[in-house]
């Protein structure tokens, strides 16, 4: 049977700052499709991973490939064309309409001195419309809300045409009902074939949304696997240093209190 090339693909990876790894033995793999939740506590070492992933800091030690080509080889363009990222927020104090902010990332793969087109801006408002926000496509980023920014941001990353998207927290300061819309749009991107690497401090939204789990603290990885397998209570005491227990309702889902 041929093997699948992942989208992402990391071996032996220490992550750290100014030579000094922060966690080490990070061994990950993400596929077309699949969704990989990053679990860990504050200074796990989470936002420092994801910024060696996008190839913005060096790793301390180990290889990550990006479709199968060495990430230490790639051009910054080259890496916008396997994989987009989602920050936590939207930060501007620029009045940008949500089709200028989708735009940026329809455009992610031009030169510096390149104008985006017609083509780019088909892209854009495909975007929004996937996302179903194509209505806020005029409005002033400034004025819309937490969840209709953070789906703006999601559909900047869609419109970049990658194959895998980093998300950061994308949940951390919204309500539930938008959280419960970005959580959609995860799934809708998984079902389009787009693999897709979050990270979230609740495990119940990682077993919600994920296919795939990374545990990590302070003294290093402890799980990295399949949900059911790697999300077990065991796992999870260890991780966040306090008695978790894990149940699975009459729907299948897992939960965790």
């Amino acid at each position: 049977m041929e093997r699948v090339t992942p989208l992402i693909e990391a071996h032996g990876l220490a992550v750290g700052h100014r030579g000094k790894a922060l966690i080490a033995g990070i061994e990950l793999r993400l596929d077309a499709g699949r969704v990989l939740c990053l679990l860990g506590p504050n200074g796990a070492g989470k936002t420092t991973l994801f910024r060696t992933l996008l190839g913005l800091i060096p790793p301390i030690a180990g290889e990550i490939a990006l479709d199968g080509r060495p990430l230490a080889r790639l051009t910054r363009a080259r890496i916008a064309r396997h994989l987009a990222h989602v920050p936590q927020a939207l930060a501007t104090p620029f009045a940008f309409s949500a089709l200028d902010i989708v735009l940026m990332g329809a455009a992610a793969g031009l030169g510096p001195f390149d104008r985006p087109g017609k083509a780019e801006a088909e892209r854009a408002m495909a975007a929004l419309d996937t996302l179903g926000i194509a209505d806020l496509a005029h409005s002033e980023v400034t004025r819309l809300s937490g969840g209709q920014r953070q789906l703006v941001l999601i559909a900047r990353a869609l419109a970049q045409d990658a194959g895998a998207i980093v998300m950061d927290e994308p949940t951390a300061s919204l309500d539930f009902a938008n959280r419960i819309r970005v959580g959609r749009a995860v799934r809708g991107l998984a079902r389009a074939g787009i693999g897709v690497i979050l990270s979230s401090h609740d495990p119940n939204q990682a077993a919600a949304l994920g296919d795939d789990a990374l545990l990590m603290n302070r003294h290093g990885v402890i799980a990295c696997g399949p949900v059911d397998e790697t999300m077990t209570a065991g796992n999870l005491t260890r991780l966040y240093g306090i008695r978790v227990r894990r149940e699975q309702g009459s729907d299948g889902r897992l939960r965790f209190s």
